[in-house]
C-alpha cells in the first residue's frame, strides 16, 4: 500500500480552555488568534498573557501552536502589524511555531520583522493551483492551505508539482462558507461587519425569499416551501470516512474548523479524528472496523448535517439545507475537570470523606442526574451525580449559574482534563 506519512491533526481554539482541551484530546497542533488581525473577531481570542500561557502548555505536551494574522488588510491595519509581529517574536517563555497569513502586505511585514518565522498561507488567499503554491514557496512560505473548492484529485496534482518539503493543509471538518475561499461580502453589505476583517455575522444562514421588482412586498419562496428558503445554508464538511483518500492525496495537515465552537466540540473532533488517523496508520482494517464509533461520536456534538464538500467533485443541491438553519445538538457541554481532591481541599467544609472533582460549570445539571465522563482515550463513562458543592463547600442540589465553580462527587472518579457532558433529552 502506498500510504504516505501520517498527517498532522490541526485543531482550532478560540480560548485558553479550548487550547488545553485540544491538546489533551489529541491535537498535533492548534491554531489560535490574538486580539488583532485574525478572522474570528467574535471569538474570545487570546491576550498576550493567555497566548504565552497557552503556547507553554502546548509545547509542554509536544503540540505546536500557529497564530492567525489572516485578515485582508486595509491601509490602517498595516500600521500596527509590525508591532504585533514584534510582540509575537519576543514572546516569553516561548514563541509560536508559525503564523497564518493571507495578505501579501502582511506577509512582507512579517518577513521583515521576524525573518526566521515559519509562515502558512491561509485559505483566504485563494490557493487553487500548483503555480500559486510554487509562488508562495519561492517567497519563503512553508505551507499553503488549500482552497475548499479543490477536489482530492486537484490536491494530488498539486502535491506532485511542488517541493517535497512544502506542506499542504486542508480543511476536513466544520462549517462551509457560501463564498469562494471564504471571501464573502454579504455580512459587510447587510450589517457593516466585514467577514474579511474577522467580523462575519453569517448571513448565509439567514432565511431568504425572492421579490419581483414590480411587486414589492410579495415574497416568493426560492424553493417550494411556504416558509422561504435557507438557500445559502451549506451542510457541514465531514471527512471522517475518508482518511485514506486524504492521506493518499498527500495532505500534510488535516484542519478542523471551529474557533467559535465549545470545548465539547473541540474535544469530540480531536478525539475522533485522532483515533481515526491512528487506526488507519495501524491498518486500514482497523480503521474500517471502528467506523461506526467515529460516526457515532461525531454525531454527539453540534453540527448541521454533513457533506464531503468539493473533495469528490462539484457539490449538488443535496449539500445545501433549504428548510432550516438550526444545528443538531445531541449532547450538552457541562465543563472540564480542573482538579480532583481527596478528601476536601483544605479550608472548605468537609461534608464527607470522598473524592471530589472541581470544574467551571457551563450548563445546569443536578444531583441525581445521569451524565457522562468523556475521556481523551476514547472511553465514555456513564456516571451519576451523587453530590454537589459550591466553591465554599456548601451542599447544593444544582448549579444554575453559568461558569460557577462547582465540586461534584460522581459514581466514578474522573481525572483532570476529562470533560463532562449530558445527553440533550430536550431534542426528543
Amino acid at each position: 500500500m502506498g500510504r504516505r506519512k501520517k498527517p498532522e491533526l490541526l485543531m482550532p481554539a478560540g480560548s485558553l480552555e479550548g487550547l488545553k482541551t485540544a491538546v489533551i484530546f489529541g491535537a498535533d497542533a492548534v491554531y489560535i488568534g490574538g486580539e488583532a488581525f485574525g478572522l474570528r473577531a467574535k471569538a474570545k481570542n487570546f491576550s498576550p498573557e493567555e497566548m504565552a500561557q497557552g503556547i507553554a502548555f502546548a509545547h509542554g505536551k509536544g503540540v505546536k501552536v500557529y497564530v492567525t494574522a489572516n485578515i485582508l488588510a486595509r491601509n490602517d491595519d498595516l500600521e500596527g502589524a509590525a508591532a504585533y509581529f514584534q510582540e509575537l517574536r519576543d514572546m516569553e517563555p516561548e514563541r509560536c511555531d508559525a503564523l497564518i497569513i493571507s495578505d501579501p502586505g502582511m506577509f512582507a511585514i512579517a518577513r521583515e520583522v521576524w525573518p526566521e518565522v515559519e509562515i502558512h498561507i491561509s485559505t483566504q488567499a485563494n490557493n487553487t493551483n500548483y503555480r500559486t503554491y510554487q509562488f508562495w514557496w519561492k517567497l519563503g512560505a512553508k505551507r499553503v492551505v488549500s482552497a475548499r473548492e479543490l477536489s482530492l484529485e486537484e490536491i494530488h496534482t498539486i502535491r506532485e508539482r511542488i517541493p517535497e518539503e512544502m506542506e499542504i493543509e486542508s480543511f476536513v471538518q466544520g462549517s462551509m462558507c457560501i463564498s469562494y475561499s471564504g471571501r464573502c461580502l454579504l455580512s459587510n453589505y447587510f450589517t457593516g461587519r466585514d467577514a474579511n476583517q474577522g467580523s462575519c455575522t453569517h448571513p448565509c444562514r439567514w432565511k431568504y425569499a425572492v421579490v419581483e421588482e414590480t411587486r414589492p412586498g410579495e415574497y416568493l419562496p426560492v424553493y417550494e416551501n411556504e416558509r422561504g428558503t435557507y438557500i445559502f445554508n451549506s451542510k457541514d464538511l465531514c471527512m471522517i470516512e475518508h482518511i485514506p483518500e486524504l492521506a493518499e492525496a498527500g495532505i500534510d495537515s488535516l484542519k478542523i474548523e471551529g474557533r467559535m465552537k465549545t470545548a465539547l466540540y473541540i474535544a469530540t473532533m480531536a478525539r475522533t479524528y485522532r483515533k481515526a488517523i491512528d487506526d488507519y496508520f495501524i491498518s486500514e482494517e482497523c480503521y474500517r472496523e471502528n467506523m461506526d464509533w467515529y460516526r457515532a461520536e461525531i454525531a454527539k456534538c453540534t453540527y448541521r448535517q454533513f457533506t464531503t464538500g468539493f473533495y469528490f467533485g462539484k457539490p449538488s443541491r443535496e449539500t445545501q439545507i433549504y428548510d432550516e438553519s438550526t444545528y443538531v445538538n445531541e449532547y450538552i457541554y457541562l465543563g472540564n475537570i480542573e482538579e480532583v481532591a481527596a478528601p476536601w481541599p483544605q479550608g472548605t467544609r468537609k461534608e464527607e470523606n470522598c473524592v471530589l472533582a472541581r470544574f467551571g460549570q457551563r450548563n445546569k445539571f443536578s444531583v441525581g442526574e445521569a451524565i457522562e465522563i468523556m475521556k481523551p482515550d476514547g472511553r465514555n463513562v456513564p456516571v451519576t451525580v451523587e453530590g454537589m458543592y459550591n466553591a465554599d463547600g456548601e451542599p447544593v442540589e444544582s448549579c444554575p449559574h453559568a461558569r460557577q465553580t462547582v465540586w461534584v462527587k460522581l459514581s466514578e472518579t474522573p481525572c483532570p482534563g476529562d470533560l463532562l457532558r449530558v445527553a440533550n433529552v430536550a431534542k426528543d
